[in-house]
This record gives C-alpha cells, structure tokens and sequence, in this order.
C-alpha cells in the first residue's frame, strides 16, 4: 500500500451530481473543478457531455481551465456519445456499459455478445482518437466471473487504459472485493479503478480493499455525494491512505473542509456534524473523560489533528463534561476558578444541560458562575 502510484479519480461533478435533487450551476461545477485541482485530484471526471446545454458547455470551461488534472468525460459505449467528449476537449473518456446478466437482460434486452461488440467497438473508436480510456463495466460486481474477465480482455486489447470495477448497488464487503480484484488483475493484467457505492455503508472501506488487491486507481467524491447512499467519500479516502496506511498522497487536506463546505451548500445537502473526517464533531469533546484527556494530550483521543482538515478543536460544554472542562474553558476567558468553584458550575452545567437538551453556550456559563459569586456574596 505505502510503494504503490494510486490515482485518485473524482466524480462528484458526474456521479455526484447524478444524485436525485442535485443540480449544480455552471459556474459551481467550474469552482467545484477548481477546488477539485487546488487539493490534488489526479483527475476529474466533468459530466456527461452528450447531455448537450448547460452541461456541454460546464464541461468546455472546465477544459479551458488548464488544470493539472486530467479532465474526463463520461459516456455510453456509443461511438458518437465519444465524438461529442473529444468535440468538448477532454483528453480522458469513460466508456460505461454493463456486464451482469441481470443488467444485460432486463435494462439493455440484449446479449453478452452485443455488450462485447459495442464495448469493443467504442474503444477502438476512442483508441483512434488518442484519448485516455477507462472502460466502466456497470455492476461488475453481480457479474459473472469468466464474463467479466472476458470482457476486460477484450477491452484491453481493444486499447482501454483502464477498467472500472463499478460496484453500482453498493453489495460488495472488503473481504469479497480483495478477492474479486486479485482475481482479475492476475487474469487480465490491466488497470484497475475502484468504483464503490454506499448502500451497505461500506463504500470506502471497499475502495481501499480494491487498492490492497491491486487497482490502482479509485473514484471517489467529495461527501460521498452520489447515487442512493452516495459513493466513496475522498476525503474519508484520501486521509485513510495518509493515517491507517502510511500512504500520503500529497493532497491539501487542510482545504477539506472548505471543500465539503461548498459541496454541500451547493448541492443542497447537509454536512452532518458526525461526518468523517470534515464533520465538526470530529474534533468536539464533551465526555470529561475524553475532554480531560484530550486536554492533557490530543492524541489520547484525536488520530491526527483538526488543523490537517481544516477544522478546530472543540471542548463542549454541557451533561457529559468534568471539571477539567470547565478549569479550561474559563482559562480561555483568561480566568482561573478554584476546584470548589469549577464543581458548583458543574453542577449547575449538568442540570441545565438536561433541561435544555443541549450543550450550553459560553454566555450561559459565565451566567451561571456570575450566579455563584452573587450568592457567595
């Protein structure tokens, strides 16, 4: 894990936004391709260029951009679905067609045979054009083994690049994909990416399984935004490689925040204060056994520190906190109260806590101390 080149493939501006509700704005998709660029993705895949309007034309800008990542478009196995992401500047195209049976049946009423010939197809097409090719095989994950190996051999000797390993509904578990991606990397000897959704919530812990396996390259976006319950999130990712694996990618993780931040607000999707890694929770401590620890050496509680995502530490005040809490948060005030007093505030903390079912804010505090020099007289 810590000697491989990993590629880290973002999609929040297609698989992200094909998120029911979503919608981007044009010149959101060019800042969200900006910031996107600024923190260190490899490459970006822009949209869907065959869409036409506004999305045709995100996609143009974003080019012009000049980025250092590559810029990707996505497309169907469809020779002039291709032409329309070369007539667009991109220098990267997704090929995507699906290779479960139960996909090839029921959505596309067709045959093993008619996937392999367009897929093939396609490529070959792109292939003369000389773009860089990934080749999506959709729920390769309930595909048939010999099937898919079959397909990703054919794919490679047709010019693809790459293969994308799409869990599409999200059923995989990192045990099941260690396994699946061993078994096609040492059948097909290509490229592999990561493509991992989240319905079982184990998305990034799938992508990461992919990348022990072999694949080197992994999609992701930012929040996790994506279809139903979202895809591998890039800051949950990214700072996985970094702290469990010892793998730095060299991202500007200190702009993760902002990043989800923007994410969010222009998505219109909430960023929960439990989100890993970004959410503000991250850093908050409020249990006087945590907080106290934390207070005498972050690392008792805190893996790595806020400032490496953009984030602050919180000590929170309210039902769980200890004295220590309280002795520091009036040290902030650039107060120092006495054990005796730091128990009586707590005292009152607790009670209020409960009654307001909340922490409390730093006025409410200094009331309730203020309260306590007034009846002490």
């Amino acid at each position: 894990m810590t000697d491989k080149k990993i590629t880290i493939v973002d999609t929040t501006l297609r698989d992200g936004e094909q998120t029911a509700g979503v919608v981007f704005a044009n010149k959101e998709k060019v800042r969200i391709a900006r910031m996107l660029d600024e923190i260190g993705v490899h490459q970006i895949e822009a949209g869907i260029p065959v869409m036409g309007g506004d999305e045709k034309e995100a996609i143009k800008e974003i080019v012009k951009l000049g980025l250092k990542a590559s810029v990707m478009g996505w497309n169907r196995a469809v020779v002039s679905d291709i032409q329309t992401s070369i007539d667009c500047g991109v220098e990267a195209v997704a090929i995507s067609i699906s290779t479960s049976d139960i996909h090839i049946e029921h959505k596309l009423q067709t045959s093993r045979e008619w996937v392999l010939e367009n897929m093939v197809k396609a490529t070959e097409y792109a292939k003369s054009q000389g773009v860089y090719i990934s080749v999506n095989a959709e729920d390769a994950s309930r595909s048939d083994t010999n099937f898919l190996i079959q397909f990703a051999k054919a794919a490679k000797a047709a010019g693809a690049d790459r293969i994308r390993y799409c869990d599409t509904i999200g059923i995989l578990d990192p045990f099941s994909t260690y396994e699946n991606i061993k078994t096609l990397v040492e059948a097909v000897g290509i490229d592999i990416e990561m493509h991992t959704h989240n319905d079982f919530g184990m998305a990034t812990a799938n992508a990461l399984a992919g990348i022990k396996a072999g694949a080197a390259h992994v999609g992701v976006t930012v929040n996790g935004l994506g279809e139903r319950a979202g895809n591998a999130a890039l800051e949950e990712v990214i700072m996985a490689m970094k702290i469990i694996y010892n793998h730095d990618l060299n991202f500007k993780t200190e702009k993760f925040r902002e990043l989800s931040e923007y994410v969010a607000l222009a998505s219109n999707r909430e960023l929960p204060v439990w989100k890993a890694i970004v959410g503000t929770n991250m850093f908050a401590h409020e249990s006087g056994i945590h907080a106290d620890g934390a207070l005498k050496n972050p690392l008792t509680y805190e893996v790595f520190k806020p400032e490496d995502v953009g984030l602050a530490r919180q000590i929170v005040i309210g039902k769980h906190s200890g004295t220590a809490a309280i002795i520091n948060k009036f040290s902030e005030y650039g107060h120092n109260i006495t054990e005796e007093e730091a128990n009586y505030i707590l005292k009152k903390v607790r009670s209020a806590a409960v009654d307001l079912k909340r922490s409390l804010f730093d006025k409410e505090i200094i009331l309730i101390y203020e309260d306590y020099l007034e009846k002490r007289g």
